[in-house]
């Protein structure tokens, strides 16, 4: 064999292995990615509060993007960032709460619908009555998300939010405590937490309300458990009327007012 035949046969065979060699590291890499791609449905399927920090994150990050090419956020994005539904798009029974909460509370029915969807889908989470999430919300605050008592319990669910800042971390910081829906979320999960820990609804509510230890809660526990009897019956498609010293058109105190000055909520964190 001459030497140009060498050296021909020597590049052909040299091109052939970096061919095989390419093929087969683009098809590991695309079988890796692959393999990704499916544990990452996994976990976000396993884990919905994973899914609903990657849509927070998302967005934000869109949001930002829009501004930086734009020069500012599109008008569409106050829509988009508007935290309410249309009730008549809900199930009847969930419409049917949002509507006599809006009555009684005297907030308008759109955002609350939000607020009844989200403790329907957190309550599938956690294995607590959706009914209850929002009972505990009516009494706390008034579904004022912007409520602060005075040591400094904050928003729908008045979660002390210095305590429970770790909780918060996977939504930004401390400032999600004034978004109604992460208040929401956190405020269940401490909720599920408490009740976990007493082994017992009535237990867990005074947990909740920084009563564990001492032998009045304010009657807190009896006006939670009340409500969220109210909003079961309203759920079933009940007629209730709203409390005794209550007329339609006339905003309920939040329960947190009511309170004795040393009940604190969730004084320790769980």
């Amino acid at each position: 064999m001459t030497a140009s035949k060498k050296i021909t046969l020597g590049l052909r065979t040299f091109a052939t292995d970096i061919a095989q060699g390419f093929f087969e590291i683009t098809h590991n890499g695309f079988a890796l990615v692959g393999l990704a791609v499916i544990f990452a449905i996994i976990a976000l399927t396993a884990r919905p509060e994973l899914r609903q920090v990657g849509e927070i994150r998302l967005f934000s990050w869109l949001q930002t993007r829009q501004i930086a090419v734009t020069g500012s956020a599109s008008e569409i994005d106050a829509v988009d960032r508007a935290t309410a539904s249309n009730p008549q798009d809900l199930p009847k029974q969930q419409a049917a709460i949002a509507y006599w909460l809006s009555k009684k509370y005297r907030v308008a029915p759109e955002p609350l619908s939000a607020l009844v969807t989200e403790a329907y889908e957190i309550g599938s989470h956690t294995k607590l009555d959706p009914t209850l999430i929002l009972a505990v919300m009516a009494i706390e605050s008034g579904f004022n998300p912007f409520a602060q008592s005075a040591v400094g319990a904050q928003g729908l669910m008045q979660v002390m939010t210095r305590v429970h800042s770790d909780k918060y971390e996977d939504f930004g910081g401390k400032l999600a405590a004034f978004d109604p829906l992460t208040n929401l979320r956190v405020g269940a999960k401490v909720l599920q937490e408490c009740i976990s820990r007493a082994g017992s609804l009535e237990g867990g509510l005074r947990s909740y309300v920084g009563a564990a230890h001492i032998e009045d809660d304010g009657g807190y526990a009896g006006k939670v458990m009340a409500e969220h009897a109210r909003l079961q019956l309203v759920a079933k498609g009940r007629a209730v009327p709203l409390t005794a010293n209550q007329t339609v058109g006339t905003p309920a105190a939040p329960g947190r007012q009511d309170h004795s000055p040393d009940k604190v909520a969730l004084l320790s964190p769980l």
